[in-house]
């Protein structure tokens, strides 16, 4: 079995291109291929800078993307303090060979592994003394660096959701259930469906209003998706998504919705009055019908 291990959040173009030569090794060797991923993330079992940590996407996101890209075989490791204390020769000798049955390992250019936080060759020597056979890949670039989930996550924060889908290889996207609001919305012509997402850890793009694919009912929809902590309607700080489906007026409560994030129409701001903001929602509409591509 050719196996390679990481966190994978995102599954983004530099990912992509390790899955790519992973199956693509399996298939002339004529064996499985195999990920061995983690949950939760690592940070937040040692704690480093786990208050801040955002994912870009769900354990069963990056399953199914893995899966879909043709690897075999994905297997989750539960990510906890007996497994943080195993050193890369451990980790390799007890897990990829030991427990799956591991032949050959595919290195990323960044990888890190065990304790004793090993990079790449390091990951390289030991994997070749313990008698696997080593593959390597190299980085993906983007904008002249190496594409990479930091690299991402900042993008969205920024709400700079078109650079941050040119890495990822795909729209970036959130999913939850419609739960009720404060239905202010409707009073001013323009009813929203609030979000409440399945995984709280999700990074959610910088505070602004977006252009959106709406999924729902089985259908797909553009929308105009507002984040932040709507300031001329509300004096709290907690930051909600709610997002405007064009040409549909049907009730969601409790159903499941998916938004693929398109680009950012605006930053958000306060309004004088709920007069001036309908203002502004209409200019947003026109903005969002304008786009290319739905």
């Amino acid at each position: 079995m050719v196996i390679t291990t990481g966190f994978f959040d995102g599954v983004h173009l530099g990912h992509r291109q390790v899955i790519q030569q992973l199956v693509g090794a399996a298939q002339e060797r004529g064996t499985l291929s195999c990920v061995l991923t983690f949950w939760p993330h690592p940070r937040m079992v040692l704690q480093d800078g786990a208050r801040e940590l955002r994912l870009l996407s769900t354990l069963d996101e990056k399953r199914e993307m893995l899966l879909g890209l043709g690897v075999d075989r994905v297997e989750v490791l539960r990510f906890d303090r007996a497994l943080s204390r195993l050193t890369t020769e451990e980790y390799l000798r007890e897990v990829v060979i030991g427990r799956y049955g591991g032949t050959a390992l595919l290195v990323g250019f960044d990888n890190r592994m065990g304790c004793d936080a090993g990079g790449a060759e390091d990951i390289a020597a030991a994997a070749a003394a313990a008698g696997l056979e080593v593959l390597r890949t190299g980085p993906v670039a983007s904008g002249g660096a190496p594409v990479s989930s930091t690299r991402i996550r900042a993008a969205l924060a920024a709400g700079q959701v078109e650079e941050a889908a040119a890495m990822l290889g795909y729209g970036y996207r959130l999913h939850g259930v419609v739960v009720s609001g404060e239905r202010k919305g409707r009073t001013m012509g323009f009813p929203t469906a609030n979000l409440q997402l399945y995984e709280p850890l999700k990074l959610l793009p910088g505070d602004g209003v977006y252009a959106v694919d709406v999924e729902t009912t089985g259908r797909r929809f553009r929308g105009m998706c507002n984040i932040g902590v709507r300031p001329t309607v509300s004096a709290g700080r907690h930051r909600t998504v709610e997002t405007h489906i064009l040409d549909f007026s049907e009730d969601i409560y409790g159903l499941d919705l998916r938004l693929t994030f398109r680009r950012k129409i605006r930053d958000e701001r306060k309004f004088s009055s709920l007069g001036e903001l309908r203002d502004q929602l209409e200019k947003d509409k026109r903005e969002v019908m304008k786009g290319a591509g739905w």
